[in-house]
């Protein structure tokens, strides 16, 4: 049978159900996904005298292609995005800045270091999302930064953070659609603090003067976000989830959830009907932890189809914003984004081809088995079907088949470097 043969037949047992699958194809269409630049180069960035990797981050594997120019990693996410449905966006760190060669230190970095940026995002039709990079840096070195005790080295940070808000916001203007600017910081302990605290007063005062300083709204979304623990961070972080869930509620910021930034108890998944009652938007980096925040590429997993089930079923297509963040070098880099952000619009076409309606009428009337039988049921429901003809329809490849231009690209393109 044909991919629209089968598509039509599967189309038919979801229309059982009340599920227009046209419908749902169409509202998947509009859902971006903000896609981490910093998969293709293993977060290094191309700063003119970059400093060793650090924050508690670390990249494992020594798969050859990466990219080492902007060039080069913007020619990777296009292979990227070419292979995978949808229009989506690209999220850069303030390390991928541009400076001609000349040391442009990050509290003096400006729109125009993201010029060329901006071009190749208008080229492409995508959005841009930021980030201020406060790792991987001498005023890092000792794991604090906006929460230092030394005033000059909080200073710096904050002013990098400042000056981060204004590139989010010149994003925003040019692209016509508003960049997301989120600040994570790697600041922590190691070993048992004796004051916890004064380090998240400094957190919250350093927070303060940087959002003090106006930006547009309309073009650029403000987000913190948190983590339970880090390499050097382990037994206590400056911004946990309840510090910046407090400080996003009480300043009308968005709180970003990171799936890798909690205990391995823990899902995000449970978390986001909670913070869309108390705030308008949440923000998501959908990452893949391996018994810590490890950072492997997002898989067609339980809790990822889960938190694609709270957004739809809590008809939250359009305030939770979804990022990703995971970087893997021991496997192709360009495979590891297509997998990983695919896997992502799969989760979310699965929850859209779920009767929820029907699911939440069941458990309001206290029918748990049928509840229970038709969410079992429904897991082997032809959901693939419908995926390759979406693939099929926005004219990228159907099944595995995206992985043969990955091989090809490997071997004309990233074998050369």
């Amino acid at each position: 049978m044909t991919i629209k043969e089968n598509f039509e037949l599967a189309k038919q047992a979801y229309s059982k159900w009340g599920i227009d699958v046209e419908d749902v194809l169409q509202k998947l269409k509009s859902v971006p996904i903000s896609i981490h630049c910093w998969q293709g180069d293993d977060v290094g960035g191309f700063e003119v005298n970059p400093s060793e990797l650090s924050g508690g981050i670390d990249v494992t594997g020594n798969y050859p292609g990466k990219a080492t120019t902007p060039e080069q990693l913007r020619s990777d996410l296009e292979k990227a995005l070419s292979l995978i449905p949808g229009k989506h966006r690209v999220n850069l760190h303030a390390i991928y800045a541009e400076t001609n060669g000349e040391v442009v230190e990050r509290d003096e970095l400006e729109p125009k270091h993201f010029e060329n940026w901006v071009a190749w995002a208008k080229e492409q039709g995508l959005g841009l999302d930021y980030n201020p990079t406060l790792f991987s840096h001498p005023k890092a070195s000792d794991g604090l930064t906006l929460s230092h005790p030394d005033e000059g080295i909080r200073e710096f940070w904050i002013n990098h953070c400042i000056g981060s808000r204004k590139i989010g916001e010149y994003f925003g203007k040019e692209l016509g659609t508003p960049a997301l600017t989120n600040i994570w910081i790697p600041d922590g302990y190691k070993d048992i603090p004796s004051d916890r605290l004064t380090p998240r007063q400094r957190l919250k005062d350093s927070l303060d003067k940087i959002f003090a300083v106006p930006v547009d709204e309309s073009y650029n979304l403000d987000a913190v976000e948190s983590k339970v623990f880090g390499i050097g961070s382990e037994s206590y972080v400056v911004g946990s989830h309840e510090f910046y869930l407090g400080y996003a509620l009480k300043n009308d910021k968005i709180c970003l959830l990171d799936t890798g930034h909690y205990h391995p108890t823990e899902t995000v998944s449970n978390k986001i009907s909670s913070m869309l009652l108390y705030s308008d938007k949440v923000a998501l980096h959908v990452s893949r932890p391996v018994r810590w925040d490890s950072d492997h590429v997002v898989i067609l997993d339980d809790e990822l189809k889960e938190i694609a089930l709270e957004i739809v079923r809590n008809d939250a297509l359009n305030r939770v914003i979804i990022g990703l963040d995971f970087f893997d070098a021991s496997i192709n880099r360009v495979a590891a984004w297509t997998i990983g952000t695919r896997n992502m619009v799969k989760a979310l076409l699965y929850a859209m081809l779920v009767p929820n309606e029907k699911l939440k009428q069941l458990q309001e009337e206290g029918n748990f088995t049928e509840r229970l039988a038709l969410m079992e049921e429904f897991k082997t429901y032809p959901f693939g079907a419908i995926w390759d003809y979406y693939c099929e329809q926005m004219g990228v490849p159907v099944k595995e088949a995206w992985l043969e231009e990955v091989k090809t690209y490997e071997t004309e393109v990233l074998s050369k470097r």
